[in-house]
């Protein structure tokens, strides 16, 4: 994983939380800053996809590991 400005632990929600939780921590960040989250709803996958096209922030890496999803998104 690459270097990220802000955390977001989003383990044991399920959807839509995960989205309204980054949504959130991605208003607070400046263009350009990264956020890292991670969930365990596999559903979080096509969710942060289509939560990267509808909002213009970039989704750089999408992971998953022993049932925890990471995602770095970057703020458009």
């Amino acid at each position: 994983m690459s270097d990220f400005d802000q955390e977001l632990d989003a383990r044991g929600l399920n959807c839509p939380l995960p989205i309204l939780r980054a949504k959130k921590a991605i208003n607070g960040l400046e263009s350009g800053q990264v956020l890292r989250i991670i969930a365990t709803d596999p559903g979080s996958v096509k969710d942060f996809e289509a939560f990267a096209k509808q909002t213009g922030n970039e989704l750089m890496e999408s992971a998953e590991n022993g049932g925890e999803f990471t995602f770095l998104m970057k703020k458009g």
